[in-house]
């Protein structure tokens, strides 16, 4: 017993001191150190930085907010609002950094909320809801203000990161805030379903699908994959789908719970969840359009976006060519 335990100690300390965590940890260490006023100059300065050296992700935003707020958005209209969703982002971090360290009264004197009778009424039935939630603002704020604050425990599902070593720690300081998470896999639906029932609030981000699979809807006018994991789980279980959304809201943060999706059983189930998906996707635009510099889908998410991209690198590529690339390029291209 005694060789089993010097022998996994070692270990366990090679992985939560590897290089790629000792970076995470200390950033977080120091967001939780610094005076928020400092802290949000500093985030500022990051994401500005971020918005020069990231342009893929720049002109995935940029495709991203002209889907929300139309076409018409151009210039500087349209960069200021990138500029304004990277420093959501940043912020995000930031906040999530901290989160763990602040205490009951610092959580519930950042956050308010609107429709949290939706919320209560699915617990007072005997199954947990499902929160359905965009990439936006700052969720896990709302999550540990529901854990800590009225006592409602809250599990969230995670696609499992690379290094795995990294994945452990994020996890950990998910549950610092009072978050469980359930790693992305084939055994993710049974927990959530066990959990639902023990009146565990399971949060779900539905507006990217991950991995394979996905339910075709429209989404923001083009066809594209979502998860079906909340439609599933909710026709399975009879619990509440709630779609919701949390807000940066000035220095604070406020949640909004809209309404339940009808979630009734009529016919095959494929089909089922495609109409619940569909109707979930409606309502998460309209969380979306109340902010949409929040929302921080910073990679590709419908198939346009591909083709999109590719052209985009193409002609980044055009542009790091040197003259004399471009001259012998034409050259090779004129009959």
């Amino acid at each position: 017993m005694t060789d089993t335990a010097e022998t996994v100690a070692p270990i366990h300390r090679t992985r939560r001191l590897s290089a790629d965590v000792m970076l995470y940890r200390s950033g977080a260490a120091l967001a939780r150190r610094l005076p928020r006023s400092v802290g949000a100059a500093l985030t500022r300065a990051i994401s500005r930085s971020a918005y020069r050296l990231l342009p893929e992700r720049r002109f995935i935003t940029e495709r991203r907010l002209q889907r929300v707020c139309g076409p018409e958005m151009q210039g500087e209209a349209l960069a200021q609002a990138v500029r304004a969703s990277f420093e959501s982002y940043a912020r995000y971090w930031f906040d999530g950094a901290r989160l763990g360290d602040l205490d009951d009264a610092e959580v519930e004197a950042g956050f308010s909320h609107q429709g949290f009778n939706y919320i209560q009424e699915a617990i007072d039935s005997g199954t947990a809801p499902i929160l359905a939630l965009p990439h936006l603002g700052g969720w896990e704020w709302a999550g540990t203000w529901m854990a800590r604050i009225p006592g409602y425990p809250v599990i969230s599902v995670v696609e499992p990161l690379e290094p795995a070593r990294l994945f452990d720690w994020m996890v950990e300081e998910r549950r610092r805030m009072g978050i469980d998470i359930v790693a992305l896999g084939p055994d993710a639906v049974s927990v959530l379903i066990k959990s639902l029932r023990s009146r565990q609030v399971v949060c779900l981000l539905a507006d990217r699908q991950v991995g394979r699979g996905g339910v075709e809807v429209e989404f923001f006018g083009e066809r594209t994959l979502l998860p079906g994991g909340p439609a599933t789980l909710a026709l399975r279980t009879g619990a509440a789908i709630l779609p919701a959304a949390v807000y940066q809201d000035g220095p604070n943060h406020r949640g909004v719970v809209l309404p339940p999706v009808p979630a009734e059983r009529q016919g095959r189930l494929r089909a089922d969840v495609t109409r619940v998906t569909q109707d979930l996707a409606w309502a998460l635009e309209e969380l979306i359009r109340a902010a949409p510099e929040q929302w921080h889908l910073m990679q590709t998410n419908w198939p346009s976006d591909e083709e999109a991209l590719q052209r985009f690198r193409q002609q980044q590529r055009g542009l790091h060519q040197q003259p004399d690339q471009v001259e012998r390029s034409t050259r090779v291209r004129t009959p």
